[in-house]
Parts: C-alpha cells; structure tokens; sequence
C-alpha cells in the first residue's frame, strides 16, 4: 500500500484528497446538529493517508476541509474540518516512527483511541474559539461542546478509524 514511486505517491494522494473532498458532499449518512456534524466515513480517506505518509495525511485533510467548505455545512465544521490537522499529522509522524503500531492489535487499539481523544480535543478547542467569539447564547454550550462535540467525536473517529484500518489491511493483502 506504500507508494513505491512519486507518481504512485501522487496518484494516492489525489485519489484519497477527491474522496476526502466528495464524502460530506455525497455520503447520505449524516447528521448535522451544529456545531457537531457526524458523516459516515468522513475520516476514512484521512486515516488511510495517515497510515502512508504525513505529507499525504496534510493534504488530504486541507482537501476535506474543502469538501465540507463547498458542501454548504456551517463554518464551525469547515473549521473542526481544519483542525483534523492536529490529529492527522500527529498520527502520521507516529506510524512514521512506529510503523508496527497498526501489527499489534493493542497497539492499535492504544493508538486509536489516544488519537481518538486529542481528535475531539482539536475539534471542542476549535468550537470554544469560535463560540467565544460570537453571540451565540451559552445555554446549553456545555451539551453541544462535551457531549455532541467532544464525546460525538471520540465515537466517530474510532469507528471511521476501523473502517480504514479494514480497508488498509485489505490492501496491504493483495499488494
């Protein structure tokens, strides 16, 4: 699955960037709440670039924040789109210096769910900002910030993630 030449590495990453970029536009199993949003395999194309190379993980997410940007969802979300660069490039200089990490089950697991927390830590720090800079009422902030947010998120990320995984081991198979 690993790119063995830059046309390779080119190709891979304009294929997972159109993915990334057509998924909130097309996928019909969304839920948006703002400021949460949950699309079905939304991190998908994310997670398989962070599995290849951070480069291709940094590109793929501006590619995604552009997806939802065009895809008419609130701006928050474009902006929880953009702070997947958090996470995307932190998991991806991970698995470059570990690259076992996806081999071993607990490892995996480990990983997933750490990436999984500082994933909604990006996107709730991105929603505070954004809330404390306008006039939105905070009532129920905390609900919408912590629970569809923050735990949403955690939720979402570790289920996109095994859904990449299957997908990346699959492909390391037939390779």
């Amino acid at each position: 699955m690993y790119p063995k030449s830059r046309n390779q590495f080119l190709t891979l990453t304009a294929l997972l960037t159109a993915l990334a970029i057509a998924i909130p536009m097309v996928m019909p199993l969304k839920i948006v709440i703002p400021p949460a949003s949950y699309t079905l395999a939304s991190h998908v194309a994310i997670f398989l670039a962070m599995f290849i190379s951070p480069l291709m993980a940094v590109i793929v997410i501006l590619g995604s924040t552009f997806g939802f940007l065009i895809a008419g969802y609130p701006f928050v979300i474009v902006l929880r789109a953009f702070s997947h660069i958090l996470f995307g490039s932190l998991g991806a200089f991970y698995l470059k210096k570990s690259p076992d990490t996806l081999n071993v089950p607990a490892k995996k697991w480990i990983f997933n769910i750490v990436l999984a927390v500082i994933h909604a830590l990006g996107e709730v720090v991105v929603c505070v900002i954004f809330y404390s800079s306008t006039a939105y009422p905070s009532g129920n902030l905390f609900y919408l910030l912590f629970i569809l947010v923050g735990f949403g998120t955690i939720i979402h990320s570790i289920v996109d993630f095994l859904i990449s995984d299957f997908i990346f081991q699959a492909l390391k198979k037939i390779r």
